[in-house]
């Protein structure tokens, strides 16, 4: 795997990667953007083209092109391998064991569990029937669709699927743990029968999950129509969203997302050129998925079905979407009507129309909300009870104001009322972004000694230093006295990388380095003056 990753290194800079995600700006000899793992007003994100790396000096992030992809889409090592290789055009090679078995046991159990998941994926697909692809067509989707999101069918068999792992060397536990078996009395049972089957992806396009849609003539009545996968160690519903392998190129070059609540609906809506769809997995959108999708973009329009029950979710969605940073608009659909419906009814353009024709929340809001109202006591009230809480989830003040304005006028009322309503609205915690710890020497203002390592630390990376670096170490060396320069030297690499930012930073536009140099020199040992005078003062009080 260590060749993988060196020819995954040489086929993509870090500029190649980081610029997928975010826009950077030439700041000296770095390029500088908003850090996309935490909000920040003024640029702290700092990218190395030379040293391949990045750092945060806001929130402590930084590594590699790896820990980039990692930490942004959500993903392991393997899964940031596994997309930077497809950006690459690297073919992934695993070292395996050479003895008998070595192979499946170097592997970790997510990695079994991945494979096992595959596995299941393929064995479905193999049995998709034609009455199966017969519903599917009439359904409005496309050959070419079932082939791209791998399509497949769970038969009727109790132990189908199961009996096909256990072949494949997968043990009881292994598919019990993946989500795809169950225990009954006499063994392990498969966890879906007749159903058409829809794999669900990470952000790496690995199969996590699937999602079952009751089918054929043997199915229960009384069975749920979908069924999901249970919570897994790889399927966590609150962080996983139905096509978001494939949405998320388009989601950043179109800098909107789509949110439908089906799987239907979105391999229609994909089929329809709007590529940028994503579904929730039989659960509610939460503000995980909200930064999940803020990654790729800040905008999302949301589609959900045009009843009382669609409408209602789309709320529930909106107002985590907002309390997740994101900027929400909704499309109406006709009365009846959900995405899928729309668009094998009335054709792609009634689709497109809809996504166009999307209003901001507040205004969704008020439109239906007045529509139905059966006086102007009852649309203020449910104004106050359903638009207001929306209303304090808007993080722009501006934002925030011109809704206030629009409420105040579509109520015939003065705008500081509406503001009074608002104050006394309750307003739901918004979970802060999760970072690790800061390192200490980014977040203390660092002395003297470390300044003047991190501007040599800085030129020893270069190819083409603009000083005698040799010099440069003898220096700082006589200047510290041995003890102190060894200590630097066996710094951890990576407080030593955010020390060579610290020196990019600070001296990457200096007209004169050895200007800059000789100042700090001079600090330096003034510092270490004022410590040995410190040190004999102490030893004289001692003898006295």
């Amino acid at each position: 795997m260590s060749d993988t990753v060196q020819q995954i290194k040489d086929r993509l800079s870090i500029v190649d990667v980081v610029s997928q995600y975010v826009k950077l700006d030439r700041a000296g000899t770095t390029l500088r953007a908003r850090c996309p793992f935490h909000a920040e007003k003024t640029p702290s994100f700092f990218v190395s083209a030379d040293r391949g790396t990045y750092h945060c000096f806001g929130c402590g992030e930084g590594g590699d092109i790896f820990t980039f992809v990692e930490k942004i889409e959500g993903l392991d090592f393997r899964g940031a391998l596994k997309v930077l290789a497809d950006k690459a055009g690297v073919e992934i090679v695993y070292e395996r064991g050479h003895s008998t078995g070595a192979g499946q046991g170097s592997k970790d159990e997510r990695e079994r569990l991945f494979e096992l998941l595959e596995t299941t994926a393929i064995f479905y697909t193999s049995r998709l029937s034609d009455d199966a692809k017969q519903y599917l067509r009439e359904r409005g989707i496309t050959d070419s669709t079932i082939r791209e999101f791998r399509l497949g069918l769970a038969g009727s068999g109790w132990t189908d699927a199961s009996d096909q792992l256990k072949q494949k060397g997968f043990t009881d536990r292994e598919i019990v743990e993946a989500g795809v078996g169950k225990k009954g009395d006499r063994g392990i049972l498969d966890k879906f029968r007749n159903r058409i089957m829809f794999p669900i992806a990470d952000s790496a396009g690995r199969v996590v999950g699937f999602s079952g849609r009751i089918f054929g003539e043997n199915a229960s009545p009384e069975a749920p129509k979908y069924l999901n996968s249970p919570e897994t160690p790889l399927f966590h519903k609150s962080r996983i969203l139905y096509g978001f392998d494939k949405a998320k190129l388009s989601m950043r070059k179109l800098s909107c997302a789509v949110l439908v609540e089906g799987q239907v609906d979105l391999l229609l809506s994909h089929q329809a050129g709007w590529g940028n769809t994503v579904a929730v997995s039989g659960t509610a959108f939460t503000q995980e998925h909200a930064q999940l999708i803020r990654r790729m973009t800040d905008n999302l329009v949301i589609a959900l079905d045009a009843d009382e029950a669609g409408i209602k979710a789309a709320s529930r969605a909106a107002r985590a979407a907002l309390q997740g940073g994101l900027n929400v608009k909704v499309a109406r659909l006709p009365s009846g009507m959900d995405p899928a419906d729309l668009i094998l009814k009335e054709g792609p353009d009634a689709w497109k129309k809809a996504i166009r024709e999307s209003k901001d929340i507040i205004t969704f809001l008020l439109d239906v909300l007045e529509e139905h109202a059966k006086s102007p006591d009852n649309f203020r009230r449910s104004v106050e009870i359903a638009v207001l809480p929306f209303l304090s989830d808007v993080s722009s003040p501006i934002a925030r104001e011109q809704y206030a304005r629009e409420i105040a006028a579509r109520l015939k009322v003065s705008e500081s009322a509406v503001n009074e309503a608002l104050g006394k609205v309750a307003r739901v915690p918004q979970s802060a972004p999760t970072h690790e710890a800061v390192p200490r020497v980014a977040t203390q203002k660092t002395d003297r000694v470390k300044q003047a390592y991190a501007l040599l630390l800085w030129q020893r990376s270069l190819e083409k230093p603009a000083v005698d670096v040799l010099q440069f170490e003898q220096e700082l060396h006589d200047a510290t006295g041995a003890e102190i320069f060894k200590a630097l030297e066996q710094l951890p690499e990576q407080e030593k990388e955010i020390l060579r930012f610290e020196g990019e930073r600070a001296h990457g536009k200096s007209r004169s380095l050895s200007e800059d140099w000789e100042l700090l020199l001079r600090q330096v040992q003034g510092k270490k003056r004022s410590a040995e005078l410190y040190e004999k003062l102490s030893k004289v009080e001692e003898g006295e």
